[in-house]
């Protein structure tokens, strides 16, 4: 039932689904449940959010006339029973059970428990071949996320491999303090072109494997990695990592010896960046502030800032969001990221070097938005990304000389060991 009510959430009031699954502050339903069925709910919604269009479409194939537009609770109750028996381990009796249940305890779907109970064991009886037929059909995404990835950026063939590459669940990524060899072997994984160690699938909880405790590496995927690098040599100089948190990109720069001030509007991830760095055992002050109000004492050598976006890179490991935005937000959110673009090259240096960042694959959050501020800042000079700065980023160069990765590469292989999240990352020097 907490699934159900979950899915709820984010589909009608579009509320993201880590906020609603935090274990610290989550939704009252998520809460009260033990850890593992918080893991169990978890993996339900994702598979629910990441196939919703194959899953409807399932629904559908076994209805004699559509849901009426108003039976949003029928229909999800429904997408929570057929992500169980058609993508998770979980026995198709127990799944058609709960719904039926469920749907029999709600005063709006009461009336529909029969029409629960036979959809369901319709789907059952179809199992995997009624699945398949249904992922070659359908395109999970919504209608708005496709075009605009296929008009604005990518084109169908691509915009077909990001969309293609969104059904898969996302590898684990680690940055290491040193030997990623030794690090791949101990956690069972591969070492990616760019330096990153990849596992398909952990084999327990991050905080329980080998290296957590000292501090050996960090979470953080491939792609993320990539825009701290750009900075170059920063050792010993005062570098600023705004709008830090959780604090992968903050981490880096420090390790290479800057004097790192990192800097978060919300005190709670400050609060949790500032933990997971004194795990790491890396020195750097952790501010909480925004930036559009918060002015240095001295301007810095460096800044790294990685914008609030849309996330729409990050759609492996969070498939609620191309339900949770929309056109529009895009729109707001380039706003807020050529303000805050502004506001941070004010706080660099003269002859100092900047470089902007985030995890969305919309071109108005990245390259136009790039193309935009060089043009209306007369001391920003564009300094291009080259081929021979990190190993493995040739292929993501853009002939203007910013970055850009997208969940189709990174192709290796092994389809669970291929893939990034979706980045822009573009350089600017201060002239003196």
């Amino acid at each position: 039932m907490a699934a159900a009510r979950l899915l709820a959430a984010v589909a009608d009031a579009h509320t993201p689904l880590d906020g609603l699954t935090d274990h610290e502050n989550g939704h009252p339903q998520f809460m009260a449940l033990d850890g593992r069925d918080r893991a169990l709910v978890r993996a339900i919604l994702s598979t629910a959010l990441r196939f919703r269009v194959t899953i409807d479409r399932v629904i559908a194939g076994r209805l004699e006339r559509p849901l009426p537009d108003n039976a949003s609770v029928l229909r999800h109750i429904l997408h929570v029973a057929v992500a169980q028996m058609l993508f998770l381990d979980i026995p198709d009796s127990a799944a058609v059970d709960l719904a039926v249940t469920h749907a029999k305890a709600d005063p709006r779907t009461r009336r529909f428990a029969g029409l629960v109970n036979a959809v369901l064991r319709g789907v059952g009886r179809g199992g995997d071949a009624l699945r398949d037929k249904a992922l070659a059909e359908a395109v999970d995404a919504p209608d708005w996320f496709r075009a605009r990835l296929a008009a604005a950026a990518y084109g169908p063939a691509t915009t077909a491999e990001i969309l293609a590459a969104h059904r898969r669940e996302a590898p684990v990524d680690f940055t290491v303090r040193s030997d990623p060899a030794l690090w791949a072997e101990r956690l069972g994984g591969i070492v990616l072109p760019t330096g990153s160690v990849r596992v398909a699938k952990l084999a327990g909880s991050v905080p329980d494997l080998p290296g957590f405790a000292e501090g050996a590496w960090w979470v953080q995927d491939a792609a993320a990695s990539l825009p701290a690098r750009l900075l170059g040599d920063v050792a010993g100089l005062r570098v600023a990592d705004l709008c830090a948190a959780p604090g992968g990109k903050t981490a880096q720069l420090a390790l290479t010896g800057a004097r790192v001030t990192a800097v978060d509007a919300s005190k709670s991830r400050t609060a949790r960046m500032a933990g997971n760095l004194a795990r790491l055992k890396l020195e750097v002050e952790c501010l909480t502030a925004d930036i559009m109000a918060w002015t240095p004492a001295a301007p810095f050598d460096a800044i790294l800032l990685d914008a609030p976006c849309s996330s729409t890179g990050t759609v492996r490991r969070h498939p609620d969001v191309p339900w949770t935005k929309s056109a529009a937000d895009i729109g707001k959110l380039a706003g807020l990221q050529a303000r805050l673009l502004q506001r941070a090259f004010g706080f660099l240096k003269p002859g100092g070097r900047l470089v902007f960042s985030n995890c969305s694959l919309d071109p108005e959050e990245g390259e136009a938005l790039w193309a935009a501020f060089l043009a209306s800042q007369p001391l920003a000079e564009a300094e291009p990304v080259r081929p021979d700065e990190v190993p493995g980023i040739a292929a993501f160069i853009a002939p203007h000389g910013t970055l850009r990765t997208t969940p189709a590469d990174m192709r290796l292989a092994d389809p669970q060991l291929s893939g990034m999240d979706g980045f822009f990352a573009a350089r600017a020097r201060k002239r003196a």
